[in-house]
């Protein structure tokens, strides 16, 4: 993962803005607080600064499975906080600001993309998959394992890494979409520029091939 970010105040811009803050931003709901950095002319630097602390996290987690041999997310997750910034008094629906988040990281991944000659392969290995009704829910495996987990353990992560690796690049893309970052099928469609029907089928074939090999684990 990338080290924490500290962003250059000297890119983004900050002028004072007007409401003052009646309590600490750090007090704040997450919908009060992005509703702060909507209220004046320019977000409120106070209140943006904690929402970056809260969401900064999740930023790096998803160019993390989307970039992970990018040495550069730092760079690419500074310019995600610069557009939110820009773009954040856009945002209808405050409650919704993580999701708005995800696709601000998503889009700037894509534009990217499409600047660079070589292409990656766009997912992290070292995602847990369990299965619940026919879905996949991804975890985050830490970096150390944890007390509890064993030799089996081990093994499924080994298998879930080959079946993952196996998968072709569109798959693993969408993949990563639904199930890491939680997008619904019509954003993904957006996203990849492909049909809504392509996505389902994608998601659909990935999850056959994934429960197909992992059978004997997800067993129980």
């Amino acid at each position: 993962m990338t080290a924490s970010l500290q962003v250059s105040w000297s890119r983004v811009k900050v002028e004072d803005s007007e409401p003052q803050v009646q309590l600490p931003a750090a007090k704040l709901g997450n919908s009060e607080l992005v509703q702060l950095c909507q209220a004046g002319l320019h977000p409120d630097r106070v209140g943006f600064t904690e929402l970056m602390r809260r969401y900064q996290s999740h930023v790096d987690r998803v160019l993390y499975h989307l970039a992970p041999d990018w040495d550069d997310r730092a760079d690419l997750a500074q310019e995600v906080w610069i557009r939110v910034y820009r773009n954040i008094s856009r945002l209808k629906e405050p409650a919704k600001f993580r999701g708005w988040l995800s696709r601000i990281t998503t889009n700037l991944f894509y534009d990217e993309l499409r600047k660079r000659k070589r292409y990656r392969s766009p997912l992290s290995l070292d995602a847990r998959l369990t299965m619940e009704d026919g879905d996949i829910a991804w975890e985050i495996a830490s970096g150390e394992p944890g007390p509890d987990e064993n030799l089996t353990t081990h093994e499924f992560y080994g298998q879930l890494n080959t079946a993952i690796a196996e998968l072709p690049e569109a798959f693993r893309t969408t993949i990563v979409l639904r199930e890491i970052e939680g997008l619904a099928y019509e954003e993904i469609a957006e996203i990849t520029g492909v049909s809504l029907g392509t996505v389902k089928s994608r998601i659909a074939r990935a999850r056959s091939r994934l429960q197909g090999q992992l059978q004997n684990y997800l067993k129980g």
